[in-house]
This record gives C-alpha cells, sequence and structure tokens, in this order.
C-alpha cells in the first residue's frame, strides 16, 4: 500500500517519445509516487524505456492490459516482472484460468530470481465504457454490477487489485472484503480540464475521498505549462481530501 500522499499519484506517460518521457521523469522525480507506461510509449519505445525510467529511480505501472491464452499471458507477465516494475496488469474479462497463471508465473519467477513481486492487477470496465459499449460486446449487466463480479473472480484469482472507474470503488470494496485489496483510478481530471474519451471521471480530491489507493493522471500534468507545479497542486488536493477521510471517519 501506499505510504504517503505522494505515492498514491501515479503519473502516465502517454506521449511518442523516449526524450518527452524523460523530460517529464526529470521535472516530476520525488514530487509523484510512479509512472505509468502504457501502449503508446511501449510500443514506440519498447522495454528499454521501462528500464530507464527505473533506472533513474522511478517506480513504474506497466499498463498494457495483457488479454490472451494463459499460457501467453502468464509468460508476458514473467517478463513484465523481470523488468522492475512496480504494477502490472491484465483484463479480468481473460478469466480466471488466466489471472491465475498470470499471478503464479509473477510469484514464481519473483522468489526464483530474488527480486520483489511486484502487485498484479486486473483491468474490470475501463473508463471510456458505458452501458452502450457493453451490449455491443454482448454484456447485459450493468457497469456497477459486471465490475464487483470481476473484482471478485481477480481476488479469487490470486491478484492484487483491480483498475476501476472512481465511481466503482464503494462497489469494488463492498465486494472484495480483503483489506490489502488495492483500487487503482483511471479517470481522474481536476475540474478544469476537459474529459475527452473518460465517460466515468471523477477529481483526484474526490478519488481519494471516495478510497482509491491510487490515482492515474494524465493530460492534466503532461499538457501544463509547468508540469511540476500541476503535480503539486494536485498532491495537495489529494493530502486536503486525505484529511477531510480521516476526520469524518473520527466522527
Amino acid at each position: 500500500m501506499p505510504d504517503t500522499i505522494v505515492d498514491k499519484l501515479i503519473v502516465a506517460l502517454d506521449v511518442e517519445t523516449v526524450r518527452e518521457a524523460r523530460e517529464l521523469c526529470a521535472a516530476l522525480g520525488g514530487r509523484v509516487g510512479m509512472f505509468k507506461i502504457g501502449s503508446q510509449l511501449f510500443t514506440a519505445a519498447g522495454p528499454d524505456v521501462v528500464r530507464e525510467v527505473i533506472g533513474v529511480g522511478g517506480r513504474v505501472f506497466l499498463d498494457l492490459k495483457f488479454h490472451d491464452i494463459p499460457n501467453t499471458v502468464a509468460a508476458a507477465c514473467r517478463e513484465a516482472a523481470r523488468l522492475g516494475v512496480s504494477i502490472l496488469n491484465v483484463h479480468a474479462a481473460g478469466g480466471g484460468e488466466m489471472m491465475r497463471r498470470a499471478a503464479e508465473a509473477v510469484t514464481e519467477v519473483a522468489e526464483r530470481e530474488g527480486f520483489a513481486r511486484p502487485r498484479l492487477i486486473a483491468v474490470t470496465v475501463l473508463t471510456s465504457a458505458d452501458a452502450t459499449t457493453l451490449g455491443e460486446v454482448g454484456v447485459t449487466s450493468t457497469i456497477q454490477d459486471r465490475v464487483a463480479a470481476l473484482a471478485r473472480l481477480a481476488e479469487r484469482s490470486g491478484l492484487d487489485g483491480v483498475v476501476a472507474s472512481p465511481h466503482e470503488i464503494k462497489i469494488v470494496r463492498e465486494a472484495v472484503g480483503r483489506a490489502n485489496f488495492i483500487v487503482v483510478t483511471p479517470g481522474v481530471r481536476p475540474e478544469s480540464v476537459a474529459h475527452d474519451d473518460q465517460k466515468r471521471v471523477m477529481t483526484p480530491a474526490a478519488a481519494i475521498h471516495a478510497g482509491a489507493d491510487y490515482v492515474v493522471v494524465g493530460r492534466a500534468i503532461l499538457k501544463a505549462p509547468d508540469p511540476a507545479r500541476a503535480a503539486a497542486e494536485i498532491v495537495e488536493q489529494m493530502e486536503q481530501a486525505e484529511g477531510q477521510q480521516a476526520e469524518s471517519s473520527r466522527v
């Protein structure tokens, strides 16, 4: 679990080049808890960019959302763990066997090769999805029911947590009673930032107040004139929300 409020902020390195990623890491080092490397940057630069970020002291959430046959996903997760990432993910929709095999592979390689085991989490329902999206792929349940079912399946399969919209944090907590089951929330935007393709969004402060363990912020920091200042302002908002949450819990 994150130790400080800064640790809870994950910045999405959704950029085109290693140079841009390198500049952001230099500007934000020590001011954020982790950097998310997703499909765009990983496809452009490969695993070397992960190694570089870790090499300069950054922690990495490798957001590749593996979803394939169990053997392939297990092998991919094994290699991702070897890179030294702190968090990696798979799609919960891949099923229980896929997730179990992935969890076993990550645990086995970490123990055998003597490195810290990364947390393996599962994507529930993408924040760009709505009821229409689910219907298009044959899912008839509500988003809330779908998230709850996939969170329970991930927990039973040995995973450490899920990726879920901040609007579904409470649903995940009710579905999975395990205290150390983490919830990573994308779809986090300050009020002044456009939602773009995200549908189920929330401010960083509101996400923390709702109980998120980690919040993922991208464009609000990446496109800011001063990314370090933007990150600091978001951390301040999150800190205030955490204080309010602690105060309300004592009442």
